[in-house]
């Protein structure tokens, strides 16, 4: 962005996985970023104003929208740490739906509204395809999961009546040694303990978070006209989880050998174990057509760089 351009961003989820390595790259440009949290003290950034609120309620916070040059929007309670009770559920939806939907109010309500609102959705969109090649036009899934993202991609995407363009990154698993998925299973994988989770000929749609951010950034842009709506957010090469499970070994230098079983994971996380394992072959196209370079567009390269981390 040139200099004259570089007013504020707002960013909900901004001291996420994500959103700590976006601020890293916006600051650096010369970005200020206005990060929404439900408590400002004891937030250690001080190259963030930190405006507290709750996102799935209208507060003074929606002031802060305005005269934003964008808005990226990725808040929303984790639906990999836990069984998927009825009031989890419901939380769930909440930290995205109507944060969402918060989020279009206070742009419209906006003096001087963002150019773009970039919004976070999940692969999750498709539900359980096999090896079907899934990209943004194909259809969604119908278990939670993918009901879930529909709405929320939904209730983003009402801004464009703003006039304002909007993008939505449907996210495979972030790859990162600093939280997530593959956090939690490098310890594993280092004791030799390490093995598929689930079926291994399931797709497993990941992303290095890297890419992750770059994407975000690269849809920040403001010419980039093209960048909106659908776009999935995955790397290039597609593995099932019993590649993954063995590249990760090889990178742990480790055997990867004590596949988790789908019963064992039902029995542990019931239904969000479906969500965990869907199988979904997701598709770069969008990003693609659009010209982005992937940082790690192949597993190898992505584990060998956060192995050394």
């Amino acid at each position: 962005m040139a200099a004259a351009e570089l007013r504020p961003v707002f960013v909900t989820g901004a001291s996420g996985l994500i959103g700590t390595r976006l601020i890293d790259g916006l600051t650096r440009d010369g970005h200020r970023v206005v990060g929404l949290t439900r408590r400002a003290t004891g937030r250690a950034r001080g190259d963030v104003e930190w405006v507290e609120g709750d996102i799935t309620r209208a507060g003074a916070w929606t002031d802060a929208v305005s005269g934003c040059a964008a808005v990226v929007h990725l808040a929303g309670e984790s639906v990999a740490s836990g069984r998927w009770t009825e009031a989890r559920k419901l939380r769930m939806r909440a930290s995205r739906i109507e944060a969402a939907q918060r989020i279009v109010e206070a742009v419209r309500a906006a003096s001087e509204p963002p150019g773009v609102l970039v919004s976070a959705s999940a692969s999750g969109y498709y539900g359980a395809r096999g090896d079907e090649p899934l990209r943004e036009d194909s259809a969604p899934g119908s278990d939670f999961l993918a009901r879930l993202c529909v709405d929320w991609e939904a209730a983003s995407l009402a801004a464009r009546d703003a006039g304002v363009r909007v993008a939505v990154l449907r996210f495979g698993v972030v790859l990162s040694r600093k939280g997530g998925a593959l956090a939690r299973m490098w310890p594993l994988f280092r004791a030799g303990l390490g093995g598929p989770l689930g079926p291994g000929d399931r797709y497993f749609p990941w992303i290095h978070e890297s890419d992750a951010v770059g994407l975000i950034r690269a849809a920040l842009h403001p010419a980039a006209a093209l960048w909106q709506g659908p776009i999935n957010a995955v790397a290039p090469e597609s593995v099932t989880m019993a590649r993954f499970a063995r590249a990760l070994g090889a990178a742990a230098h480790r055997p990867a050998l004590l596949p988790v079983p789908l019963w064992l994971l039902d029995l542990v996380l019931g239904e969000a174990a479906t969500g965990l394992v869907a199988g979904q072959r997701v598709v770069p196209e969008r990003a693609a057509q659009l010209g982005y370079a992937f940082a790690f567009p192949t597993l190898a390269g992505a584990l060998e760089d956060l192995a050394d981390l």
